[in-house]
């Protein structure tokens, strides 16, 4: 074929037409026009109406054809199938595993693999596959479903499934097409039918993803499942010691395999620091992870968030066809127009009954008119088939009346095929009785046409009433914390530097040692002529010669402060600065010292903790300056930009400069917070205020279960948000009073106690171990108080009172059992507030003295 510019070739003697050249260009648009219109609309993403793609819609509907409630061979049900899908088995077969292990349109039997663990299912011949009670009861209705011929015009196949049920946010669905991809998350069966509820009672609704496999997800940035949002899935990591990590859930999308890859990995890599890892899966997910001695366990748990397959980021992506177009909406959205459907279906299914009803109404009631009233014998004269049913209809013109619409030929034909054995053992009883339930029947379907929201909603509520059990959330919905991940990275390297050369780096080990670092760290570097850099670590860096000063670097750190003395070259004059460092570009040299001819560094400190000091300065004995010796203190100076000039310190030569004494740190204490949302603690006043905490303070944590730790005021510590009671700075004076039920005694007990080991890292259990051992109150107040309610003698007089539990006990050891709260029977208890300043006179209870004091309840 040529290309050129002539539209036609002809067969140059005749001039005929041979044929019209197309241009490769034009092919190549309309052929991927075509394919990609195919693969979105036939092959990737699912139908907002019924939430299937057409291979799984084609699955459903050849079980539906097999169905006889018995299970079948997948491999049959696959070559069912292909009467329909104009694919091969393989795609069939991939497809319908992946719907059986979601275990709610398809009941499986057999090996059908292992999501968590990446297991495949076995071969189609060995396993088995029939439809779900719920499929059965959600999506067929021959009535209401719309048809057409299969790809090779043999066999008829619903265009789309009535589905009165959200069942793509319930499964979720996953597809990449031409140009497009779609990806909807899995849904929680009771909230979507809790969600639609609302939706049919005027009430706005917001769902989120809950994943099969369990485990945390911060949901923040959801999006509603549309473009552009993001959702932080983390495994749930448990630490039952010092020694040993276990993960219980996995994030959705990953396996226990990748999994444990990831963690190795990063092992290998230096990231984390771990001894060994074992996969005990079986039932339930289980990854043990043993931690070599002196490595913290809550910095390892960060650490494997940061660097390993424990936290995965997913991208939602909410696309489905809309009048076979793809459309992008949001999940609130998606739940809405599938409630509105399902309230369509329901009407047109009531519709269909009541006219079936109305029916078989009409023909019983025909029935019982012509055998009561004998009309059959009229037709023994009759010798043609017109006089038949002309003497039918005669006989039936006195009883029309009574009948809801006209009587046809085809009512009377049915007339005449009743068998004489009928007529003759007809009973008129049993035909009122009939048509009585046809009646019923109908005015209960009348009545919910009219009330057909509320007929919705109970459609609906018996939905989760048969199918939810078992079917509750399994994913966490928790607000994560960033991790800094310098702060968790294991300090693989060591860091070197040669002050003469001005290299740094950790392959330098002949020269001098500066610290541990990890392989993501970054290293400031200053020099003695006034100016500094930051880089990147690396085996061996250039930085410049006559380095004064090398550590590794924090991003944002505020309370790291330089201490520094310079002369700057250009006036001759020496300057005193104090300074941070909190951000900067990495690789950029900066000037200190803001002199074109540069300037000498004099004196340089780093402070971690903004620490003062006061320094002697000795001046060039020439000099024409009357205090030649003379002491500077750098707690009178400001902390200023880092470009700031600083202060004067001296206009003539500087011969010496040294420490006399150290200062204290000029930020004093730190103050610390706890976010209960996230179970950490930070500085940038999120959550409760903890106090203010010097370098030897503690945090004590009261658990509910009966437990305390202590632990250092490290920011990098984890606490399980649900299962603290209180958590306080840790204060030796501090009482604490509990009140406990002591499931070997089978009492209720008060104690009074202070902490006494100060071993921090370990819970120490202060109640029995008993399984039945049971918290009930936990209190740190110098006096607490609660409301009694309790029954007394045979009679069970229920009554109340007052306690001071400071009164009941005094402080005693931690482990002991404590007195007993009541001798009568305990029923309930609740703590209240004393305020001790407004006097109110309380009724005397058995045994005590009213305090005066007012009492608020909690």
């Amino acid at each position: 074929m040529e290309n050129n510019n002539n539209p036609t070739a002809t067969n140059g003697n005749n001039g005929d037409v041979l044929h019209e050249l197309i241009h490769v260009d034009g092919l190549y648009e309309s052929w991927f026009l075509d394919y990609a219109s195919y693969v979105i609309l036939e092959r990737a993403v699912p139908a907002l109406f019924d939430g299937l793609k057409p291979v799984q819609r084609r699955i459903l509907h050849s079980m539906k054809e097999m169905d006889d409630g018995r299970f079948h061979k997948v491999a049959n049900i696959i070559g069912q199938t292909m009467q329909f899908h104009p694919h091969g088995d393989a795609a069939i077969g991939d497809a319908l595993v992946n719907m059986g292990q979601k275990e709610l349109l398809i009941e499986p039997q057999g090996n059908w693999g292992d999501t968590r663990t990446g297991d495949r299912a076995a071969a189609a011949r060995y396993i088995e596959a029939r439809l779900s009670k719920f499929a059965l009861e959600v999506i067929f209705n021959p009535q209401t479903t719309e048809w057409q011929l299969s790809y090779d015009g043999r066999k008829k196949e619903p265009v789309l499934l009535p589905v009165k049920f959200p069942l793509v946010l319930a499964q979720g669905a996953e597809g990449i097409a031409v140009g497009l991809a779609t990806k909807i998350m899995p849904h929680n069966f009771i909230e979507l039918i809790d969600a639609s509820i609302e939706i049919l009672k005027g009430n706005d609704t917001r769902i989120l993803p809950d994943f099969p496999s369990g485990g945390l997800a911060d949901f923040t940035n959801y999006n509603h499942g549309q473009r552009g949002g993001k959702i932080r899935v983390r495994a749930k990591i448990e630490s039952t010691d010092k020694r040993l990590l276990i993960i219980r859930d996995i994030p959705y999308g990953t396996t226990t395999t990748g999994l444990m890859d990831s963690i190795v990995k990063a092992n290998d890599n230096g990231k984390i620091k771990i001894k060994k890892v074992v996969d005990n899966t079986a039932q339930d997910v289980e990854i043990q992870i043993e931690l070599p001695s002196g490595v913290s366990p809550d910095v390892t748990i960060d650490a494997l968030y940061a660097f390993t397959d424990c936290e995965i980021s997913i991208s939602p992506n909410c696309c489905v066809i809309v009048d076979e177009k793809p459309c992008f909406i949001s999940v609130d959205e998606m739940l809405r127009t599938s409630t509105a459907q399902t309230v369509q279906l329901l009407k047109k299914e009531l519709e269909i009954r009541l006219t079936e009803l109305a029916e078989k109404w009409h023909f019983s009631s025909l029935e019982k008119i012509f055998i009561e009233n004998r009309i059959y014998r009229d037709i023994e004269e009759c010798e043609t088939w017109e006089a038949v049913l002309e003497a039918i209809d005669r006989g039936l013109d006195p009883f029309k009346k009574l009948l809801k619409r006209e009587v046809t030929t085809d009512d009377i034909l049915r007339l005449t095929e009743i068998r004489i054995k009928r007529i003759s053992k007809f009973n008129s009883f049993k035909a009122d009785e009939l048509i009585g339930a046809l009646e019923s029947e109908m005015k209960e379907v009348r009545h919910n046409l009219k009330y057909l929201t509320e007929f919705a909603i109970n459609y609906f509520e018996n939905l989760k009433e048969k199918y939810g059990k078992g079917r509750e959330r399994r994913t966490e919905i928790r607000t994560f914390d960033t991790i800094a991940v310098q702060q968790v990275a294991v300090a693989n390297q060591k860091l070197y530097v040669n002050r003469t050369d001005g290299f740094i780096g950790y392959s330098l080990k002949k020269d001098e040692l500066i610290s541990e670092c990890s392989e993501i760290d970054d290293v400031i570097v200053f020099m003695q002529n006034g100016t500094f850099k930051v880089v990147k670590i690396a085996p061996k860096v250039f930085i410049g010669k006559d380095i004064i000063y090398a550590a590794v670097w924090k991003k944002g750190d505020e309370r790291m402060v330089y201490n520094m003395i310079y002369r700057n070259l250009e006036s001759g004059k020496s300057f005193i600065k104090r300074f941070a460092v909190k951000s900067i570009t990495r690789d950029r040299e900066y000037n200190l010292a803001g002199s074109a001819k540069g300037a000498k560094i004099l004196y340089f400190t780093a402070n971690p903790n903004g620490e003062t000091e006061i320094v002697t300065v000795t001046l060039n004995s020439r000099c024409r300056a009357r205090n030649k010796v003379f002491d500077v203190d750098f707690a009178e100076i400001a902390i200023k930009g880092r470009l700031s000039q600083g202060n004067t310190v001296t206009k003539y030569p500087v011969t010496k400069i040294s420490q006399k004494s150290a200062g204290d740190s000029t930020f004093g204490d730190l103050d610390i917070w706890y976010d209960p949302t996230i179970g950490r603690l930070n500085t940038d006043e999120r959550g409760d205020f903890l106090g203010h905490f010097g370098s030897n303070d503690l945090i004590l944590a009261l658990y509910k279960d009966g437990s305390y730790q202590l632990s250092s005021a490290e920011l990098t510590n984890r606490y399980e948000q649900d299962d603290i009671e209180i958590i306080m700075k840790f204060d030796p004076k501090t009482v604490i009073t509990a009140v406990h039920y002591d499931g070997a005694k089978k009492y209720h007990f008060v104690k009074r106690f202070r902490i006494e080991t100060l071993t921090t890292g370990k819970r120490f259990s202060y109640i029995s171990d008993h399984r039945s051992s049971e918290l009930l109150h936990v209190s740190v107040e110098e006096r607490p108080h609660i409301v009694l309610d309790y029954e007394k003698g045979r009679q069970k007089e229920r009554l109340q009172e007052l306690v001071n539990l400071s009164e009941i006990i005094d402080v005693k050891g931690w482990r002991s059992l404590g007195n007993r709260l009541t001798m009568y029977a305990f029923v309930s208890l609740k703590p209240i507030e004393i305020h001790e300043s407004i006097e109110k006179d309380e009724p005397k209870s058995e045994g005590k003295s009213p305090d005066n004091e007012q009492i608020s309840l909690l």
